[in-house]
């Protein structure tokens, strides 16, 4: 199966392309998210930290960061420190504006990083978060052993990712919806081509459901679970060291 990539045409790997993709975003990211998911990407967000207030982390880091959204929604939880890592700068620039805003600076901090990667030692973090993210990764079992390795014992990860519905009608209009209307209302706005024909592309052969939970027990996580969202639109998925 080869490999799918923002840009066809390119020679970069990846994970240049994907940073080199959310770069050229990044100042539409946030109202497209909104706009295109109808709003509901938030809920979805909400719904995550929900699971993972429970368990009342003091530190969390979250991966592929972005516009630092779900970072912020983190603070819910009361943990204390918050770091957020991205491979685009960019994006991580209009993250800091929405922080600075908020003045949350010394609860949070977004840097520079790759998931697979990460420059933290062994057990660091309480918790781990990822939204949207992890379909990106390059090598997926390497990136989530990464969040694993940085865990503490205990500690637990929280993955919010697209998925694809499998009833009538909602396949049928989530399918048309992602690769017709919504390339066309991201080329509109981004002037991206390519970013929001990777989308739905990159949704379409990532392992969710059942098969991405046996990818995360493989990389050392147990007591795994999935809560779907929206009729299968998005999967929340959990863990724990």
């Amino acid at each position: 199966m080869s490999e799918i990539t923002p840009y066809s045409n390119s020679a970069k790997g990846k994970k240049e392309q994907v940073a080199e993709m959310f770069d050229n975003i990044a100042p539409k990211y946030d109202f497209l998210n909104h706009f295109l998911s109808f709003g509901i990407d938030k809920i979805w967000r909400r719904k995550a930290i929900r699971l993972l207030i429970k368990h009342a982390p003091a530190n969390i880091l979250d991966v592929a960061t972005g516009t630092a959204d779900f970072a912020i929604e983190s603070l819910k939880t009361g943990a204390q420190q918050i770091v957020g890592v991205d491979i685009s700068e960019e994006m991580l620039n209009f993250g800091r504006v929405k922080i600075d805003k908020l003045g949350v600076n010394q609860r949070i901090t977004l840097q520079t990083g790759d998931a697979e990667g990460l420059g933290f030692a062994d057990e660091t973090f309480e918790a781990v978060t990822v939204a949207f993210g992890v379909r990106n990764f390059e090598n997926l079992p390497k990136g989530l052993k990464e969040l694993n390795r940085v865990l503490k014992p205990g500690g637990m990860v929280c993955i919010l990712e697209f998925s694809k519905p499998v009833y009538f009608p909602v396949k049928q209009f989530y399918t048309f919806y992602s690769f017709y209307i919504l390339p066309f209302l991201g080329r509109l706005f981004s002037k991206d081509n390519s970013a929001y024909r990777y989308l739905p592309e990159s949704v379409e052969k990532f392992p969710d459901g059942e098969e991405f939970l046996t990818v995360l027990k493989s990389c050392g996580f147990n007591q795994t679970r999935q809560h779907r969202q929206t009729f299968g639109v998005a999967t929340i998925y959990t863990g724990l060291k």
